[in-house]
């Protein structure tokens, strides 16, 4: 199939995009297209016009609007709308900073893909099965949003509303996310599929912070998951590593915490066992990966 009939706008700064948004209640921004261009061509949305943003800033380039660019900090990785999944997932400050970033985005789709599909776009169309949101909201991280209206940051806790559905309004653009660094964090992602590069049956990303000064007391533990819950969450299971056998606390918060549906490539249940299974597998990996305290051995 072919998508409907529809206005092409292309601007060329972020002002001009929120105005033609704006100006357009019908609007959708195309960023790198690997969601929305399936979506336009099976038909599933019909927008009167599409606002290409790619003109708006480039790597190559200044790029005034910082939309294509990777800005790190010791507070944490933010990440431009224009920002290539295969762009930051090679940036190796970002890795230094968060490693999890490229942990998880080795495995979004194919390289193809992830040559042009965008991490904020991913982030933006809320698929409870895409990684970055689940990594979004594991990293407590942010969503900067303009419109002509003004400009806001929300907590991504509260950006997901659904399943595809954002805090963002049909007038709004999301110009940057910020991905939140820890130090001393222990993290790892998993996932399973039917295939590497289709979308994960079920995926686990956890993050682990050790007290620097007892190897013994986690301060924080976590995980999210992709495609057993509605919208991606975080799940604080810190108080599971108080006591000296953790996992069957950490099990029975999985299992209340999880809304796992059956398809025709899974089972509910079997997709519950992988959250389980997989769950364990990256807290003792991410425990693993948590900074040695010094004169210690692990």
């Amino acid at each position: 199939m072919k998508p409907a009939p529809f206005r092409y706008l292309a601007p060329r700064s972020v002002q001009e995009a929120l105005t033609m948004l704006a100006e357009d209640g019908e609007a959708k921004v195309l960023a790198g297209g690997q969601s929305l261009i399936p979506v336009l061509n099976m038909r599933l949305a019909s927008p009167a016009t599409l606002v290409d943003i790619n003109r708006i800033g480039h790597r190559q380039i200044e790029d005034a609007e910082g939309l294509g660019q990777v800005a790190v900090s010791e507070s944490g990785v933010r990440v431009g709308a224009l920002v290539r999944h295969a762009h930051l997932e090679a940036d190796e400050s970002a890795y230094q900073r968060i490693p999890l970033l490229r942990l998880a985005l080795s495995q979004v789709a194919h390289p193809a893909i992830r040559n042009r599909g965008t991490t904020v776009g991913s982030i933006a169309h809320a698929d409870p099965a895409g990684e970055m949101p689940a990594i979004l909201v594991l990293l407590k991280g942010s969503v900067s949003i303009a419109s002509a209206r003004g400009t806001r940051v929300v907590e991504a806790a509260d950006f997901f509303q659904g399943p595809m559905e954002a805090d963002l309004a049909q007038d709004e653009l999301v110009t940057h996310v910020t991905f939140t660094a820890t130090p001393g964090t222990g993290a790892a992602y998993a996932e399973v599929a039917r295939r590497h590069g289709d979308y994960a049956l079920c995926g686990v990303g956890a993050t682990v912070v050790r007290d620097p000064d007892n190897a013994d007391h986690v301060l924080d533990a976590a995980v999210s998951f992709v495609s057993t819950t509605p919208v991606p969450t975080r799940l604080d299971l810190t108080a599971a590593f108080t006591t000296s056998d953790p996992w069957p606390a950490v099990e029975e918060a999985v299992n209340e915490h999880i809304e796992p549906e059956s398809d025709l490539h899974a089972s509910a249940d079997y997709r519950r066992q992988l959250a389980l299974t997989l769950t364990r597998r990256v807290l003792r990996e991410a425990l693993a990966a948590t900074p040695t305290p010094a004169g210690e051995a692990r």
